[in-house]
């Protein structure tokens, strides 16, 4: 009878000791599994949020390049020229520039709306810097710098305000 009674404490001790460790166990991993949990998710969202600017300023390259086909595409029209060339064109292709002109101001502003801010990262500032050396180089252009007043009617006005900055200059 002692025998057993001596088991039946042994195995309320033991379990009961095992209760302690289970129960100090989950103590630990709530102390260090909930902060490991939100250090994972901040990483991850960064990541997420970082690879989602990656891409879209993949795609506005994308779409720069396509514009860039479109300007190879109508090379009579002489866009890539820093000379005036206005004089030598017909009425139709004046029209086409203009068309295209609007198009190259839709996608920077396109450009602009989605990755400049004021606090860019330095990463984000490189992405954008791109973008404004590409803005530059076209208002280098003296036809262009002379359709732009026309071109940014209805545009964003912190877009028109910042490549007329960059026209200035």
């Amino acid at each position: 009878m002692q025998c057993v009674l001596q088991d039946i404490l042994a195995s309320w001790w033991l379990r009961s000791n095992a209760m302690h460790w289970l129960e100090a166990l989950s103590y630990l991993i709530t102390i260090l599994g909930f902060p490991t949990a939100i250090l994972v998710f901040i990483y991850e969202h960064r990541r997420r949020l970082e690879n989602e600017e990656n891409e879209l300023h993949r795609h506005l390259s994308e779409e720069y390049d396509n514009f860039l086909r479109l300007v190879l595409d109508n090379a009579d029209l002489l866009l890539l020229r820093a000379s005036d060339t206005a004089s030598a064109l017909s009425e139709e292709q004046l029209e086409r520039r203009e068309i295209i002109y609007r198009m190259l101001v839709s996608l920077f502003e396109k450009a602009y709306i989605i990755l400049y801010s004021d606090d860019m990262n330095p990463d984000a500032n490189r992405r954008w810097m791109s973008w404004e050396d590409d803005m530059a180089e076209w208002c280098r252009k003296e036809e262009f710098v002379e359709l732009l007043p026309e071109l940014l009617e209805g545009e964003d006005d912190a877009f028109s305000r910042h490549i007329l900055a960059i026209a200035k200059d």
